[in-house]
């Protein structure tokens, strides 16, 4: 391939990445969502961070099978009962950093 293939190849692959996320924010730019779909879209990244950590958090990794007992759930709850109380993701961070380290060391 020569430079202006390379340089076609790219300016195609930034186009096709740019369109789905640009098109949309500019159809909606100037559009009032009804307040059931604004309700609906804030749900999202909850859902999203829940199924992302409960596999982690629920499961064994290797069987799949249901682990009550895991290192990182019994970080997780101290970590979220920290992060409700003080809304620091600063020191929740640490917090759960310094338990899965502790819990390691235990192990």
């Amino acid at each position: 391939m020569i430079f202006s293939d390379y340089l076609f190849l790219f300016a195609g692959m930034g186009l096709v990445t740019y369109l789905p996320r640009a098109l949309p924010l500019l159809y909606l730019a100037h559009k009032q969502l009804p307040q059931w779909l604004v309700d609906w879209l804030s749900l999202i990244p909850v859902a999203i961070l829940s199924a992302l950590l409960a596999p982690s958090l629920f499961a064994d990794s290797t069987t799949r099978n249901f682990d009550i007992g895991k290192p990182e759930l019994l970080v997780a709850i101290p970590t979220l009962i920290f992060a409700l109380k003080t809304r620091s993701l600063g020191g929740t961070v640490l917090v759960g950093m310094l338990l899965y380290w502790l819990t390691g060391l235990y192990n």
